[in-house]
């Protein structure tokens, strides 16, 4: 373990193998920093966040933080973060409202400079979250999303697996899983054919997928009868059987949030 003098680190905090806490760092009581992590100067880790193993955060950063939620009364609540992560500088992630509930972070994870992650959010793998995104409370990113700086979403939004937002965007309605959406407010753009592609899904594949996509926002059925004639005339294929999942839970007035975003 590679501490500075300078860092302060409570006694009642564990530390892993081979962490290394840079100048000036605080890091509170009942915390978790896991084997391999980097705690750069200035960062701020608070109680009840665990960190997992091979994380990296920068000069700034601040982990764990009282959620800006007024029903937040002091209850006991988390910030739980997995392994392989970059942290950039002075993003700003804030633990739960709610006894014992839980903002979670999924691993290998890039969350550029000033990003904000706020309570009870939950988020899966291989994120990136560019500079200044802000990502309100209780909202939902599935895997492999990419969201463009200067971009916010409300509370209780649900961002689908495999799409990306534009920079700049307001989002303020569920974004369905491999398409691309842009503006204030977003909208649907396309389906996001580099990201499929990047995850070896076939060139066959993604076309199916595109039948879906125009038939759900670029014919003139409601979303039901889209998704009605989508399982009548288009190939089951598992994504576009995941895109109808996620479309049929928005109509039934569930949006298309999942308990675990994977």
């Amino acid at each position: 373990m590679n501490t500075h003098p300078a860092a302060i680190i409570s006694p009642e905090s564990q530390l892993g193998d081979n962490v290394t806490v840079k100048p000036y760092a605080i890091i509170e009581s009942d915390t978790q920093i896991s084997d391999g992590c980097e705690i750069g100067a200035y960062v701020v880790i608070r109680e009840g966040t665990r960190l997992g193993a091979n994380t990296k955060v920068h000069t700034g950063a601040v982990l764990g933080e009282p959620p800006q939620d007024m029903k937040y009364k002091g209850e006991r609540s988390y910030l739980i973060i997995g392994e392989n992560n970059l942290i950039r500088e002075f993003v700003t992630i804030h633990r739960a409202s709610g006894e014992e509930q839980a903002t979670r972070i999924g691993s290998h994870n890039l969350l550029m400079a000033y990003s904000h992650i706020g309570h009870n959010v939950v988020i899966g793998d291989h994120i990136l979250l560019a500079n200044y995104v802000g990502v309100s409370g209780h909202c939902a990113i599935e895997d492999y999303v990419n969201i463009g700086g200067l971009t916010g979403l409300h509370q209780y939004v649900t961002v689908g697996t495999t799409a990306m937002v534009g920079g700049a965007a307001k989002v303020v309605r569920d974004v369905p899983p491999y398409t691309i959406v842009d503006g204030n407010p977003a909208q649907p753009r396309g389906i996001n054919v580099r990201g499929l592609q990047r995850q070896d899904v076939a060139d066959q594949q993604i076309t199916i997928l595109k039948q879906a996509y125009r038939l759900l926002f670029r014919s003139e059925l409601n979303v039901s009868d889209a998704i009605q004639r989508i399982i009548e005339t288009v190939e089951q294929t598992p994504h576009v059987a995941r895109l109808v999942e996620f479309m049929r839970r928005i109509e039934d007035g569930y949006r298309g949030r999942q308990t675990d975003p994977h």
